[in-house]
């Protein structure tokens, strides 16, 4: 597995790495630190620019130490352009599985900046993304080492790319799994002239039965793995985004794992709808799973 870890001088630039270098990863695993310095801010000073890159590659090797100890392959770079469009760019490049990022702040905004480096990366790499926050570590009522890691799923494509991934990855010991699918309910407005009642009821319990054999299916794909998995069908809320947020929320999850794309393609689990928006107000970690690239 190729883990891209995208770093700053920020705290939670520190707890991306922290979560690096604390959980386990499939044997042959290799990892690329990257810090991106943005030109612009040296642009009446190119020598201060050539000692800033000296200076931050020095804090790369640093700050990479840990992973270096556990005997992991790492690779440090800086790299000197836009970090927004150069960290999914320099992902693609290097093929990586997987990019760690920090999230900046703890307010509802703050957690990711609309526009930020996050979200940027989150809606343009071609790879998985997972943006870390400790919050999740601190609220962990185990005790334990082990993770809440809480997965999604509409039996969708998608979210069986997100459960595979969560299936073939080692976990901390003790860790648990829950799978979650939220009732798709038809939105209706005013009277429901086209409906009679017999229909919305045939409708409610059609989609009542998908996200329980959706769950169902998720939880016993992780059960083959080895992995102590429950699943649940999520109480109704407005949005699937709510409804996850608050199933996460409610089990002290350190960790979602969720598809970018859901059963309807660009209308239901699309970065800009319920990844983005899990991956903006959600307390704990977020990592948006995609298809790994072809092996040229």
């Amino acid at each position: 597995m190729r883990i891209l870890i995208g770093v700053d001088s920020s705290s939670s630039s520190d707890a991306a790495m922290q979560e690096a270098a604390g959980r386990p990863w499939p044997a042959g695993s290799e990892f690329a630190v990257v810090t991106v310095v943005d030109p612009f801010f040296f642009t009446k000073a190119p020598q201060l620019l050539e000692e800033t890159k000296k200076s931050t590659l020095q804090s790369l090797e640093e700050q990479a130490k840990p992973l270096v100890d556990a005997g992991w392959r790492v690779t440090t770079n800086v790299i000197v352009d836009n970090p927004r469009h150069t960290l999914p760019r320099a992902a693609s490049e290097w093929r990586a599985d997987l990019v760690l990022l920090g999230s900046h702040g703890r307010g509802a905004v703050g957690r990711l900046l609309l526009g930020s480096t996050a979200q940027a990366v989150l809606r343009h790499a071609e790879c998985s993304v997972e943006i870390v926050r400790s919050a999740g570590k601190e609220k962990n009522t185990g005790g334990g080492e082990g993770m809440h890691v809480l997965i999604p799923t509409d039996g969708s494509e998608y979210a069986g790319v997100a459960l595979r991934s969560v299936a073939e990855r080692p976990w901390p010991k003790g860790s648990e799994f829950k799978v979650i699918a939220s009732p798709e309910y038809p939105v209706l407005v005013g009277e429901y002239p086209y409906y009679i009642p017999e229909q919305l009821t045939e409708l409610m319990e059609s989609g009542h039965e998908h996200a329980s054999e959706s769950a169902k299916t998720g939880a016993e794909l992780l059960m083959k793995a080895g992995l102590k998995v429950s699943g649940e069908v999520t109480e109704q809320e407005d949005t699937p985004a709510h409804a996850i947020l608050a199933a996460a929320e409610k089990w002290n999850a350190d960790l979602i794992v969720m598809g970018s794309h859901g059963r309807r393609g660009f209308n239901r689990l699309i970065l800009g709808s319920v990844s983005e928006t899990v991956a903006l107000h959600a307390t704990c970690s977020v990592e948006v799973t995609r298809k790994p690239l072809a092996v040229l």
